[in-house]
């Protein structure tokens, strides 16, 4: 099983429509909100150069795009 973090923002709908999939599906994974939270967003900066969410790092490599993560989630996730 890969660790897994989402970056992700409440006023973000494409981040909403990531963990409305993971909810649907009753996948939990580590999520930090990078608005509620200086230190999270502060650590995407520092890991990726940008503040953009959703992102889901996946055993530490960043993965950007809500279409993205949720393709990952169907291809990997059983």
């Amino acid at each position: 099983m890969p660790e897994l973090t989402l970056y992700s923002s409440d006023f973000c709908p494409f981040c909403r429509k990531v963990t409305s999939y993971l909810h649907g599906r009753g996948i939990s994974v580590n999520t930090k909100d990078t608005m509620k939270d200086p230190s999270a967003r502060g650590e995407l900066s520092a890991a990726t150069g940008r503040t953009q969410v959703p992102c889901l790092f996946i055993d530490g490599t960043p993965l950007f795009e809500s279409n993205d993560i949720i393709q990952w989630f169907k291809e990997n996730w059983k």
